[in-house]
């Protein structure tokens, strides 16, 4: 306390007040005055209640600083959360499009080993219906030329029977041939 008290006395001795020449307390004293004005003025200023709505503002704008403040803090909450699901969603759309690349590939691979046992089938028949045309077309042709041998072989046996056999003979030879193949069937 004794502190304050000397620390008045020596603003107040400081102060213009001490400066000005003559009575303080008289209107001649421009100090004197500028105190009454202030003193009047600060005593408008209670007497308005200025100081307790300055406070109200202040404690209103406080409050309102504060709402903001909370709904900066739940939005910064709830931004994080959302951020945290798009990260967790996008670790499993990766995940998941790995899989989908995965299982292409073996899907590819497998496509690729059917597509060639396929292809090893499909030559496989292809040969074995080329092989089956060649012994086809073999056996027509030997057909074929057993057909002509046997023609030109008929050709030439009637061709020398003619010459060596006559008329008569002709007759008596199919009687014999057809009783050698009686005796031969009994």
């Amino acid at each position: 306390m004794k502190k304050l008290s000397l620390l008045a006395a020596t603003v107040l001795a400081a102060g213009p007040a001490a400066a000005a020449s003559g009575p303080f307390f008289s209107l001649r004293n421009t100090d004197f005055i500028v105190l009454v004005s202030f003193l009047v003025f600060v005593g408008v200023l209670l007497y308005f209640k200025v100081p307790a709505r300055i406070g109200a503002l202040l404690d209103s704008r406080a409050a309102g600083i504060r709402r903001d403040l909370d709904e900066a803090k739940r939005l910064r909450e709830e931004a994080q959360e959302i951020y945290a699901s798009y990260e967790r969603r996008q670790r499993e759309v990766a995940g998941q499009a790995d899989q989908i690349v995965a299982n292409a590939k073996r899907e590819a691979e497998a496509q690729a080993a059917k597509a060639k046992a396929d292809l090893k089938t499909s030559i496989e028949r292809r040969l074995k219906g080329a092989e089956d045309q060649i012994a086809s077309a073999e056996a027509d042709a030997v057909r074929a030329v057993r057909d002509r041998a046997v023609q030109a072989a008929v050709a030439a046996a009637s061709s020398l029977l003619a010459q060596q056999v006559g008329a008569g003979q002709r007759s008596a030879g199919i009687d014999e041939a057809i009783e050698d193949v009686a005796r031969r069937l009994n």
